[in-house]
């Protein structure tokens, strides 16, 4: 049986193909293009070929086992997987011939792979993100400009930029410079309208985005980006301490023998839904309404001990640990019953 490895690039690719006995049978680099990959690997017969899993690796993977092939997308961060690369020589040849050797050595560790109808999810999601960093900036942009005429935009919510910027009297020249701002600014307003459509009409047909939901300070936004985002709870054993470590939610941690450190949080997962628990948790600070009002005790008890930042980023972390109890057991958010 053969092995193979490729070391992704976005135009260019290094393969190599290794026998059983770890002999180098091909060794070149292609463009990263189906149709090279088709003419490599299309009259081989089956084998195992390793890639690291990243921007270009799934409609790779998927090409390859659409001719047969067994494909594992491997985790980078395995640290074993390159056992003998030297960082101080690095090179794409040397990449691919420390995964050829791990494929056929079976050193390695898959990565996680999600299906279509979540891929599709995360990119819709991704896009309406992009829609709201652009509005963010063009935002920005016209305060600035305003600033410079003396001038003070006042404060609210995004979707009203428009009618608070029609109170202000300006000048025909600020009105031409500000024209291409306030026209983005439009049509930013109909498409973000339509994203949000989407994700309300999403979730109230996904049973289980419904269920995320009924978390306080959860809307349809930050439910469907931690579904999306974590894919399944069984990835992570369902246990909700491991979806916290991924999410980059739990503390650092440097401890020896007796000396026991915990510092500020690893951040060491996806930034978006960190993000958005964070903002979930800043609305149960400053609205928590009936559901929320446990969390709320909780959290301003913590605050007078810790400091309110330190209390709201651990209140992330407990409705993160929240929402994936509700998604593991299938079961609404529920009020405990106060004792009698």
């Amino acid at each position: 049986m053969e092995y193979g490895a490729i070391d992704l690039h976005t135009r260019r690719s290094q393969i190599r193909i290794v026998s059983e006995e770890g002999a180098v049978v091909l060794d070149r680099r292609i463009d990263t293009r189906a149709p090279a990959f088709t003419r490599v690997f299309g009259e081989r017969p089956p084998m195992r070929i390793l890639i690291e899993s990243g921007t270009e690796s799934e409609w790779v993977a998927q090409g390859l086992e659409a001719l047969g092939h067994d494909v594992i997308v491997a985790d980078p961060n395995f640290v074993a997987m390159y056992g003998e690369r030297t960082r101080r020589v690095k090179t794409d040849r040397r990449d691919v011939a420390a995964l050829a050797r791990a494929c056929r050595t079976g050193v390695y560790r898959r990565a996680h792979r999600i299906g279509a109808a979540t891929r599709t999810r995360r990119q819709q999601l991704r896009v309406r993100e992009q829609l709201v960093r652009t509005r963010t900036s063009t935002v920005n942009a016209l305060r600035a400009i305003l600033r410079q005429q003396g001038l003070r935009l006042a404060t609210g919510h995004p979707e009203t930029i428009l009618a608070r910027l029609a109170t202000l009297d300006l000048d025909d020249t600020v009105q031409a410079v500000l024209a291409p701002l306030i026209a983005v600014l439009r049509a930013l307003a109909t498409e973000l309208r339509t994203a949000d459509r989407w994700a309300t009409t999403t979730a109230e047909a996904d049973p289980t985005i419904h269920r995320l939901m009924t978390v306080p300070g959860v809307g349809p936004v930050t439910a469907l980006t931690y579904a999306a985002t974590l894919d399944t709870p069984e990835r992570f054993g369902g246990e909700a301490a491991r979806a916290s470590a991924y999410l980059g939610l739990v503390p650092r941690e440097y401890s020896s023998g007796e000396r026991q450190h915990r510092g500020r949080i690893t951040k060491a997962g996806p930034p978006t839904v960190r993000s958005l628990l964070v903002q979930a948790a800043w609305s149960i600070w400053i609205r928590p309404g009936v559901a929320g009002a446990a969390l709320h005790a909780w959290v301003t008890r913590l605050a007078a001990r810790r400091g309110r930042r330190v209390a709201i980023v651990a209140l992330a972390r407990r409705v993160g640990r929240i929402l994936f109890a509700v998604w593991r057991d299938a079961v609404p958010f529920r009020v405990a019953p106060r004792a009698a």
